[in-house]
């Protein structure tokens, strides 16, 4: 269902985003599926102010994709969507057994719709028009909510440990320092670990891209990242798969 201007609200007030968060919210990461570019591009600019990193899908199976494929803290989802409409892509995967919690938001603010919602999968109801102080709380309360077991939050390959909440990455105890790119880019592969990650994956996940730039991009940063946690380290972890694409896998 397309999204329409009667369900469409811009976040009011992006500068009390620091004030709301204290500090709380600082290393969440949450997906906005939402229509209206100029809203979404909005609300994520404050959540990136506010210490928190968004991902964004514009329509209904593009955000099913990356709800199912990533790990999120919290998920914000508009109701009226293309493709695929919010409350089925929440009840999709619930039957999935995926259980962030879900914050929607609508235009659609009677207590029917809000029954609706909540009876879809949904943990809160938030009508637009909204102020982003409210949306950015209720957020964060969601965040606490979840309580994220540490195998959510800590990955492992062998002796590389990747902490998604301080973002550290150490092997063998020792710290490995990582751009934010190159931080993005291990978190996938070793979500990942064991299988093949693509380069078309890559683009999507790691650079949001949708498209092929035709660069080396990709190229550069795995081998910069080999460097750092190969070398003086007796074990490679991170594999070029010819013609596929990369793995990160401790073979023992």
């Amino acid at each position: 269902m397309m999204s329409t201007s009667q369900d469409t609200g811009k976040t009011a007030d992006p500068a009390c985003a620091d004030k709301a968060a204290g500090g709380s919210v600082a290393h969440m990461k949450i997906l906005v599926i939402e229509d209206d570019l100029e809203a979404a591009a909005y609300m994520s600019k404050a959540f990136r102010e506010a210490g928190i990193v968004a991902d964004h899908a514009s329509d209904g199976e593009s955000g099913l994709f990356l709800a199912s494929e990533s790990t999120y803290d919290v998920m914000v989802i508009d109701r009226m969507l293309p493709r695929r409409d919010g409350l089925s892509v929440i009840s999709e995967l619930r039957q999935r057994g995926v259980n962030t919690p879900v914050l929607i938001l609508s235009a659609l603010g009677q207590v029917d719709d809000r029954v609706t919602g909540l009876r879809a999968g949904g943990d809160d109801y938030l009508p637009k028009p909204y102020a982003f102080s409210e949306l950015l709380a209720r957020v964060e309360v969601l965040g606490r909510r979840k309580g994220t077991p540490e195998q959510d939050m800590i990955y492992r390959v062998g002796d590389l440990e990747l902490d998604r909440l301080s973002h550290e990455v150490r092997r063998a105890g020792r710290e490995i320092l990582l751009q934010p790119r190159e931080f993005r880019l291990l978190e996938y592969l070793m979500k990942n670990a064991g299988q093949v990650v693509t380069r078309t994956m890559l683009l999507e996940h790691v650079w949001d891209y949708h498209f092929d730039p035709q660069t080396n991009v990709i190229d550069v940063h795995v081998s910069r990242l080999r460097s750092k946690i190969e070398k003086d380290f007796g074990k490679p972890l991170l594999k070029t798969v010819r013609g596929a694409g990369y793995m990160i896998k401790d073979e023992g």
